[in-house]
């Protein structure tokens, strides 16, 4: 299938590993070209290095999650077609032992990182009647996990600002919808499923069964999703031929939220 992207600009925040790394190399092999970010300079230019391999990419050494390196990766791209925020982070945390610094961190990185970009992106987008804000937002933002209850609320944030968004580009050739992936195999995932197993000792494929079994009872695959499956969801969203779905909160989770949200 022709996704129609070629010729197309795309920002992909958070592109270095994991998600956001597969989502850059399948804009770029559809024919965007694909802006990547991140902090570290030997990982971005590994990231760019497999990106190229697909098509044209530009990397930009900046930290998303702050109004500096908004600002930076601003200057870089100042008018994309494409829009995906990724940038994420989790940790498994008692309730009690959240502190304050915790909250406003997880909320500048997984919200704040998406807010700003967005916030310059969107009045352009909206004046050439044509764009795609994607946020790769979480299962964990409709059914918020016990274990990280912070990383739950930025996820349920990003949900009611793109549907904020959407509501604004009635009428339009803008869309601004949200993916919902699950536990997914990416960079941090062994450590994260390890930390709140049982037997931290066990092979990693029995690891990630009891977390499969004991944290996410209710997933229908009951295994890991792999970066690429999230990616080939984001690629047709960015596509004109998804001009349709607009303000949707797309559930790539493997069945884990067991009812309509």
């Amino acid at each position: 299938m022709d996704l129609q992207l070629t010729g197309k600009t795309a920002l992909v925040t958070g592109s270095t590993a994991g998600i956001g790394l597969a989502i850059a190399e399948r804009l770029a092999a559809e024919g965007a070209e694909v802006t990547i970010s991140g902090r570290d300079q030997a990982k971005l230019d590994a990231a760019a290095e497999q990106v190229g391999k697909a098509g044209r990419v530009r990397a930009v050494l900046a930290d998303a999650a702050t109004a500096q390196g908004a600002a930076t990766l601003i200057e870089a791209a100042p008018a994309v077609d494409i829009l995906v925020n990724n940038l994420g982070i989790y940790e498994a945390k008692p309730f009690a032992e959240i502190s304050d610094e915790d909250w406003h961190r997880f909320f500048d990185v997984n919200v704040m990182s998406g807010v700003r970009l967005a916030r310059h992106h969107f009045p352009a987008m909206l004046a050439r009647n044509w764009g795609r804000i994607i946020f790769i937002a979480s299962e964990s933002g409709l059914m918020t996990p016990g274990e990280m209850i912070h990383y739950g609320m930025t996820k349920t944030a990003q949900l009611a600002v793109a549907r904020g968004l959407a509501e604004q580009t009635r009428g339009s050739g803008v869309t601004v919808n949200s993916v919902l992936p699950g536990p997914t195999r990416s960079e941090g995932i062994t450590g994260f499923i390890q930390s709140v197993v049982g037997n931290k000792d066990a092979p990693e494929a029995e690891r990630e069964a009891e977390f499969f079994d004991r944290f996410r009872p209710s997933s229908l695959i009951k295994r890991l999703i792999e970066a690429e499956e999230v990616a080939a969801m984001v690629a047709f969203l960015a596509s004109p031929l998804a001009a349709v779905t607009n303000g949707a909160a797309i559930r790539v989770e493997g069945g884990l939220v067991p009812t309509i949200a």
